[in-house]
């Protein structure tokens, strides 16, 4: 063989096999994804459909694959997001919120507080309070913040059980947050919740939290 030619030849299969090399590495990257800790802190932050945006979209078929077939809590629950609101994908409502209940069924906080306030909201499904508190106490009793205060003012509304009222007290006299807004709302909840309650009750609410 011609030395050019095999030169040629030797130097074609290194820069094939540094191309492959580098297909490789970003497959796996793309696999990766983002973890399971990661995406929730996402949702939590409400960035999670945002950051799928800013991604260009490129990340669809790994989420889904993700949510349909590893069934992955957090993935389950963004691509139930996607669906319901056409996010890189053609709106599902219908199977958007299968997707967020499966989430929820799994445990996910997120997923039990969206669907709660989506039945107290009547947001895409049919307003439904009672079916929302069960959503919403799941969650708060996991430490969900959010799903605490909105199950306290369904409670105000007078949805839900008075023998719940105890335990929503005690989480929320025990919340800490840096939010002035959520603060006072906490506040508030806890005021109109303390007339409700027999002050022995009231006590008994204000023991530490995990006590």
């Amino acid at each position: 063989m011609n030395p050019i030619t095999f030169a040629a030849n030797l130097l074609f299969s290194c820069l094939f096999l540094l191309v492959t090399v580098a297909q490789a590495e970003e497959e796996i990257v793309a696999v990766q994804l983002y973890s399971q800790d990661e995406l929730i802190e996402m949702i939590n932050r409400n960035e999670h459909l945002a950051r799928v945006v800013n991604d260009r979209c490129q990340l669809v078929q790994d989420i889904e694959a993700r949510a349909e077939t590893l069934r992955v809590p957090a993935y389950q629950f963004l691509w139930g997001d996607m669906l319901a609101w056409g996010v890189c994908v053609k709106a599902d409502p219908k199977r958007g919120i299968a997707f967020i209940q499966l989430a929820a069924e799994q445990g996910l906080p997120a997923g039990l507080e969206q669907l709660g306030r989506y039945y107290a909201q009547g947001k895409l499904v049919q307003q439904d309070k009672e079916r929302a508190v069960v959503f919403l106490r799941e969650a708060s009793g996991q430490g969900h913040l959010k799903a605490q205060i909105e199950l306290a003012e369904l409670f105000i509304e007078g949805y839900g059980s008075p023998y719940d009222y105890v335990d929503a007290y005690h989480w929320l006299y025990n919340a800490i947050t840096a939010d002035k807004k959520e603060h006072a709302k906490i506040s508030k909840c806890l005021t109109e919740l303390e007339k409700l309650m027999h002050p022995k009750a009231v006590r008994e609410a204000k023991r530490p939290l995990n006590s």
